[in-house]
């Protein structure tokens, strides 16, 4: 029996999915994460993972794994010290920007640090032009000095970007060979390998993090292949990127910044596969953890895929799921601010000390901690009884910030969960509202460890309807990394007019593409018949800023092709602009190829269906604060591996699991699918 095993680092816990092949059985696992070095708690999370199915290293098919420490060492600044060499004259543009205030209204808003200290953003004198043509030859004597000048300087990285090293790249690969001949214990990465794309700014922020987040991605992948190589793994592990695709842990190291949003980008992954079972293809996702709550909208089963976003401030060019994330999870720590307002988070007690109520020292209350107040948790353990937690102590610490407020203890542990979800609310009316759609005509999927847990109140804050909660919901990360497929994202920027004199040039441009896709499925040892190829290309009209994507239909770039594409972009630009600009010129920007490398993935077997009943899964009762009753309620408490397909619990009622707690409030009612998976619906 092969077992495939995915593991997702986050900032409290470490979760674990194992799938059996064969069977389609599944087992899941939650460690406590170890922040000071990530890869222990993985390698802890494997081993005792592989215990509870009592099965050795040698039994596994498949490993992947989703992380935060590329997020986290860009939210902390915990990078390198990082040099940049750029083009005579354009030093300071990674710190002039767009000069755009980050809140157009708020005049004491401050901007991220510069990740390169101006002493250490060096010029060379180089200038390729636009089209190509080189305007001033590189001085390779001024660059060897520029980088000996670094090197004394004691910085970890080099970063490398010349004003149109995306045109003409061969500066840049000069560059690149005089830093291993001058420097070779420092990490170098250069602006036509990380982001190939026009738009100097961006461009040059997307090496520059690439470059600051290097030595830390090397470092960490380095001691995780070790342990996990000593404890036997007979397979080459994978790591999730920020598109929800997955890569050998060697370009995840030489390209780090594509893994920003690695954990989060699973989750959808997962969503998507969950909603296709259960029949329900649009969806917003909710995965609310310890530390942070991730968001996403996906129409007709796909989640946008964006070339660009903000990352903490810091503009980054490379593909990634279009995912908004709020520093709001269970261990967000509720606070008086200087107002006299109740506020939670971002600050996260993570997961150590943890919430007060793990009581490993934490004085201030969390959301986690409000929870079991409210006993919405469980006020004696979590995980199935693994971790104990101390009801009184959470209600001491929520007893301080209620008579700061002049409140009573039930009254703010109710308000944090209030403010809690303003804050989720929030987020999801970015990615819905913001950008035309109705929350209302969406299912809720909601998972993460908190994420069932605070969705019935979530749903009625945005009047949606339905609420989906997978079967496994703590772990769903990690089982996205079982559902996942290889893939690899490539650009060019070749500025062409949309007609037919400029067909020669958009093929050649794909065929460069395809060349270099051809080149990554051969490298990561894809079969022929597992290669998959999609293509698109930003357009825009003439004198515009903004491009729109447009899908290129397969096969050789003749007219017709060309005329779909008019009709594409005409399409899109009516959908999100409402109009189309008869007769203007469009132009073709940036031409994309996204390879995709086809992985035997986890399939699921749905359940026959059984009685409504649901009674012989109770396992206790207890009384909960609920507030639309303003007081304590007695619920029914549901063990959620003794469901079964086609059961009904109406609410109030709470259904417990190792991973995850559900809340179904009155008015509600909770069935069982065949999948196994829960579907919340208003009675």
């Amino acid at each position: 029996m092969t077992w495939r095993i995915g593991v997702d680092s986050g900032g409290t816990f470490t979760d674990v999915c194992l799938f059996e092949d064969d069977s389609g059985r599944i087992e899941v696992w939650k460690v406590a994460s170890t922040p000071d070095d990530p890869s222990r708690g993985i390698a802890q999370g494997f081993e005792e993972g592989l215990r509870r199915i009592d099965r050795s290293p040698a039994d596994v098919g498949y490993f992947g794994h989703g992380t935060t420490v590329a997020t986290n060492a860009l939210i902390q600044h915990r990078g390198v010290k990082t040099g940049l060499i750029t083009t005579e004259g354009f030093r300071d543009l990674l710190e002039i920007g767009r000069q755009k205030r980050p809140d157009l209204y708020d005049l004491q808003a401050d901007k991220p640090p510069v990740l390169v200290a101006r002493n250490l953003r060096l010029e060379v004198p180089e200038r390729v032009r636009h089209d190509g043509t080189v305007e001033t030859a590189l001085d390779q004597d001024a660059l060897r000095q520029a980088v000996r000048v670094l090197r004394d300087a004691g910085v970890e990285a080099v970063a490398v970007c010349f004003l149109y090293g995306f045109v003409r790249a061969e500066h840049e690969a000069v560059a690149r060979r005089i830093i291993t001949e001058e420097f070779p214990a420092a990490f170098a990465c250069v602006s036509h390998e990380v982001a190939p794309e026009f738009r100097e700014f961006e461009r040059m922020s997307t090496t520059v993090v690439n470059a600051y987040l290097g030595p830390v991605m090397q470092g960490y992948i380095s001691r995780l292949a070790d342990r996990l190589t000593g404890l036997g793994l007979p397979v080459s592990p994978h790591l999730t990127q920020s598109n929800g695709g997955v890569i050998g842990f060697d370009q995840a190291a030489r390209l780090p910044v594509r893994t920003v949003l690695s954990g989060p980008s699973t989750g959808v992954v997962a969503a998507q596969a969950v909603g296709r079972m259960a029949g329900f293809e649009n969806l917003i996702t909710f995965d609310m953890g310890g530390t942070s709550t991730d968001v996403a909208l996906l129409q007709g089963g796909v989640c946008r895929l964006a070339t660009e976003a903000e990352v903490h401030g810091y503009p980054i060019k490379a593909p990634m799921l279009d995912i908004h994330t709020v520093g709001a999870g269970g261990g967000s720590i509720a606070y008086v601010d200087s107002g006299g307002l109740l506020k939670v988070g971002p600050r996260s007690a993570g997961a150590f000390p943890g919430p007060v109520c793990y009581g490993q020292g934490n004085q201030e209350p969390t959301v986690t901690d409000a929870n079991v107040v409210l006993r919405t948790l469980n006020p004696t353990h979590l995980l199935g009884g693994r971790m104990q937690v101390d009801q009184a102590l959470a209600q001491v610490a929520i007893g301080r910030l209620a008579a700061h407020l002049g409140l009573d203890v039930m009254t703010t542990a109710q308000g944090i969960l209030s403010v809690v979800i303003a804050n989720m609310a929030r987020a999801i009316r970015v990615i819905s509202v913001q950008r035309g759609h109705d929350p209302r005509d969406y299912t809720l999927a909601a998972f993460g460890g908190a994420g069932p847990l605070h969705a019935a109140q979530l749903a009625k804050e945005l009047e949606i309807g339905r609420i989906l909660v997978p079967r496994s919901p703590g772990i769903l990360c990690a089982m996205g990394l079982l559902l996942t497929d290889l893939r690899a994202d490539f650009a060019t920027t070749r500025l062409r007019t949309l007609t037919v004199a400029e067909r020669p040039g958009v093929e050649q441009a794909f065929t460069n593409l395809r060349g270099q896709a051809e080149a990554w499925f051969a490298g990561e040892g894809i079969a022929p018949g597992s290669r998959q190829i999609a293509r698109t290309v930003d357009m825009r009209y003439a004198g515009q800023n903004y491009e729109l994507s447009v899908p290129v239909p397969d096969g050789t770039i003749t007219a017709a092709t060309l005329d779909r594409l008019a009709d594409g972009f005409a399409e899109a630009h009516r959908r999100m602009y409402g109009f189309v600009a008869e007769g203007e010129p469009v132009q073709l920007v940036t031409f994309r190829v996204e390879a995709t490398g086809l992985v035997r993935k986890a399939a699921f077997q749905p359940h026959p269906p059984r009685a409504a009943d649901a009674s012989s899964a109770i396992i206790g009762r207890r009384d909960v604060w609920l507030p639309d009753a303003g007081g304590f309620v007695p619920c029914p408490v549901y063990d959620r591996e003794k469901l079964d397909a086609g059961n009904r619990i109406a609410g109030p009622a709470i259904i417990e699991q190792m991973d995850a707690t559900t809340v179904v409030p009155p008015g509600m009612t909770a069935r069982v699918e065949p999948y196994l998976n829960l579907i919340l619906e208003a009675t």
